[in-house]
């Protein structure tokens, strides 16, 4: 969490989907406020878990033009969005009744 809020990330949210979801543990979901910004999140967050962790993502999708890039670690998802691209798509919205919000740094 600390990655993105240290690269100026906005409206940061940890996810908790554990015990039931398949698909991660946890989500990480961040807005970056441009284009630039997003793939600065992108880069950072990729390197430092890399440097901290020695983790590689099994897949990144999605571009910071598209306004969502998603970096899956296998048990921790972490999206990175343009703000009106995660209004859209409503990430939380569709986890609300199957997680928990452990963290949301306005």
């Amino acid at each position: 969490m600390d990655k993105v809020e240290d690269k100026k990330a906005e409206e940061i949210a940890l996810l908790d989907l554990r015990p039931d979801a398949v698909i991660a543990d946890f989500f990480v979901i961040a807005n970056g406020s441009s284009e630039r910004q997003l793939k600065a999140l992108l880069n950072y967050v990729r390197q430092d878990v890399k440097d901290d962790h020695g983790v590689i993502p099994y897949s990144i999708d999605g571009t910071p033009e598209s306004g969502w890039v998603l970096l899956d670690y296998g048990d921790v998802v972490v999206h990175l969005f343009a703000s009106e691209t995660r209004a859209h798509y409503d990430i939380e919205g569709l986890w609300r009744e199957r997680s928990n919000i452990l963290l949301s740094i306005q």
